[in-house]
């Protein structure tokens, strides 16, 4: 593990994937193939390039399936968090993890493909951490690096880096890529069972403890069927 602060990846894959549908009628959404490849292979990949040794995947929907496809994989190592039982969301998945997962971790959404800046992005996640200051750090992308977004935004970023939610009525400049850092102590004292990561967020937030980092890449945000081909043209052209 070469200038990272984890060598382990938390890797949402348990989703239902309605917004997918038809296409995941038969199929979890991660193994959507986009370019040739299932969309949960190009977040693997992007881990095992970076040196990221490890990655620990939460399962509910068609959970066999996935199961089944990740027995091809050697790097990084796929070790599986079972929700069969229950769906838990971001937040309850994390903490249902956590015993599987380092004290900082990488967390990413299993249907992010990114083509790279500069510098990779766990890379430069791992160069702007401070856990002093920090319970999360999320890697955040301006509108203009955001592919088939047409949302209105995520996040205010003040000049330090620190995280506010979008204001009623206005459009914010930053998008959350569904890639962050995540410390033990934003999962300390959370609810029991199924609930998202913005409980926890909000937390961070009064706290001051949750921060950004603008992404100097592409992010692709591949949520339906008709976001696929756009996709694949853009990875097509380099």
């Amino acid at each position: 593990m070469s200038g990272l602060v984890s060598d382990t990846a938390m890797v949402m894959a348990a989703g239902l994937g309605k917004r997918m549908r038809p296409l995941t009628a038969a199929q979890p959404k991660p193994l959507v193939r986009v370019a040739g490849k299932s969309l949960i292979d190009h977040g693997l990949d992007r881990l095992a390039e970076a040196g990221v040794a490890r990655a620990v995947v939460n399962v509910h929907y068609l959970a066999d399936a996935l199961e089944a496809h990740f027995r091809a994989r050697r790097t990084p190592e796929v070790l599986i968090s079972d929700e069969r039982e229950e769906l838990l969301e971001t937040g309850g998945g994390m903490v249902k993890a956590q015993g599987l997962l380092p004290d900082p971790f990488f967390c990413l959404n299993s249907d992010n493909i990114w083509l790279d800046g500069p510098v990779n992005a766990f890379a430069e996640l791992s160069r702007r951490w401070d856990p002093e200051l920090m319970d999360a750090l999320l890697l955040v992308v301006p509108h203009s690096r955001a592919m088939n977004f047409k949302g209105a935004g995520d996040f205010h970023l003040d000049p330090r880096g620190k995280i506010s939610l979008r204001r009623p009525g206005r459009i914010a400049p930053f998008i959350y890529t569904g890639i962050q850092i995540v410390s033990h102590r934003l999962l300390r004292d959370a609810p029991e069972g199924r609930f998202g990561t913005m409980h926890l967020w909000q937390r961070a937030i009064e706290e001051e403890r949750l921060f950004g980092l603008p992404f100097n890449g592409l992010w692709f945000e591949v949520g339906t069927p008709d976001a696929i081909r756009p996709t694949e043209e853009v990875l097509a052209s380099g």
